[in-house]
């Protein structure tokens, strides 16, 4: 393994946290990796509750990264019509060895034009709309194809973690990691997907969901018409 591993994770307004700290507290704990928090400036950056979050490095400063990943949430609605946002991920794309997401965050990979003709996994809720970039919408809760690995919704992240560690080390180091955060589930309910939820339950959350989901349909709907506007490379 290289001395330093560079591994960066983006943060941007209103993502879901646990999409990015529940990767970081495990692939900060590969041997030799380097981890940043990347944004366009060094600068406060509000998640989607009360917590905020300050990147370590700018879009201009950042290594050339060995792993990119891009976290979820409802500010994915606005990045995946950030041109500059979407110009540095394609940018660090090129030399990447492996472009990753969880949740949501495949949506801006797939705006960035960088999941053509790849499976890919997102949040249950977002299944529908990886299709408008060109994806393979899967429901595998970890998904990985050739370089490009996505991980289902929020508490996907850990287990698309320790996944990602497995290839940059070995299986061994991954399941020490497993082992030093004690991560063993054991949820109290079995509503954790849409296919084993009540279904009053799931009505009520959809329900609920509505405008946001319609918000997202049509800021996708956006960035695949400016995609199919763009000429990129084949990947």
């Amino acid at each position: 393994m290289a001395a330093s591993l560079q591994i960066g994770l983006l943060l941007f307004p209103k993502l879901t946290q646990l999409d990015l700290t529940g990767p970081l507290q495990v692939l900060s704990r590969i041997p030799g990796a380097s981890v940043h928090l990347i944004w366009k400036r060094i600068e406060p950056v509000p998640s989607d509750t009360v917590l905020t979050l300050m990147p370590t490095v700018s879009f201009a400063d950042c290594p050339q990264l060995e792993v990119i990943c891009v976290p979820g949430g409802v500010g994915t609605d606005d990045i995946v019509n950030d041109e500059e946002t979407l110009a540095w991920l394609r940018h660090q794309a090129a030399g990447a060895r492996y472009i990753t997401s969880v949740c949501t965050g495949s949506l801006v990979l797939g705006a960035a034009g960088l999941l053509r003709g790849y499976r890919a996994a997102t949040h249950w809720s977002a299944m529908d709309d990886l299709a408008a970039f060109g994806a393979i919408p899967t429901h595998e809760r970890v998904c990985v194809d050739r370089n490009r690995i996505t991980g289902g919704g929020v508490t996907a992240g850990i287990d698309f973690a320790l996944m990602l560690a497995s290839l940059l080390a070995d299986r061994a180091t991954a399941e020490a990691i497993q082992l030093m955060l004690e991560y063993d589930p054991a949820p109290p309910f079995n509503s954790g997907s849409p296919d084993r939820a009540p279904p009053q339950i799931l009505a009520m959350l959809t329900d609920r969901m509505t405008g946001a989901r319609q918000r997202r349909r049509d800021a996708i709907s956006r960035a695949a018409a400016r995609l199919a506007a763009q000429t990129l490379p084949a990947d």
